[in-house]
């Protein structure tokens, strides 16, 4: 047992390792600040797009939907930062996180909201576009809404799953936080840095968790 306790929760290590497990925390959250709300942003391009009946639009927004779902986001990401300097485009870490994100969580993000819409009822929009409402701010203002709270719970589990990829950034050095816990491991010769690196995730999910579980709850009684 003490081997145990010594190998994966040593508190000494935990306090010499804090200083770069808290920069990777901070990084892990600037990551999710960045990608989540480029991901949704992404999604309700996808979604409203979705909404349009042409087939010059409904089957390439098909392909790319299920390519970029299809696609494991690793690979892609690392195609982009590795893949494309060989063609003269260089977008950087950084860069090549926002864009891989946008295009793999966004295709997500917008199968949910397309389901969102289609569950607001056809009457919704004609009533809003009878009082004048152009497509456009009938979608802004009385679809996206309640497609949104339709879907809730959805988004906030794919945003809990979005916020676990962003550990897939460390594929191009970004020192987030199960980057810089394997560093300590490395260093360390201890499982304990790559213990409490996941504690820290549970102390930031958590709650969110709890938040997804009131939602879920709540919806299924609504519907009985």
């Amino acid at each position: 047992m003490d081997i145990f306790l010594d190998t994966f929760f040593n508190w000494q290590i935990v306090q010499e390792a804090w200083p770069i497990l808290w920069q990777g925390l901070q990084a892990t959250l600037l990551l999710s600040a960045l990608v989540v709300p480029i991901g949704v942003a992404g999604g309700i391009i996808l979604a409203v797009l979705a909404t349009v009946h042409s087939p010059w639009v409904k089957w390439p927004l098909r392909v790319w939907v299920d390519t970029f779902r299809a696609l494991p986001p690793l690979v892609l990401l690392v195609f982009i930062f590795a893949g494309l300097p060989f063609i003269g485009i260089d977008v950087g870490a950084w860069g090549a996180v926002a864009i891989g994100f946008f295009l793999n969580t966004g295709a997500y993000y917008g199968e949910i909201l397309r389901a969102g819409i289609e569950s607001v009822p056809r009457g919704q929009l004609e009533a809003a576009r009878s009082t004048g409402l152009t497509r456009g701010q009938t979608m802004a203002y009385v679809v996206l809404p309640q497609a949104v709270r339709n879907v809730l719970p959805d988004l906030i589990s794919n945003t809990l799953e979005v916020v676990k990829l962003t550990s897939i950034a460390s594929v191009v050095a970004l020192p987030e936080l199960l980057f810089q816990a394997r560093q300590a491991q490395s260093v360390t010769y201890n499982a304990t840095p790559i213990m409490a690196a996941a504690v820290a995730y549970f102390v930031l999910l958590w709650p969110v968790v709890r938040l997804l579980s009131r939602l879920e709850n709540r919806q299924l009684a609504g519907r009985q």
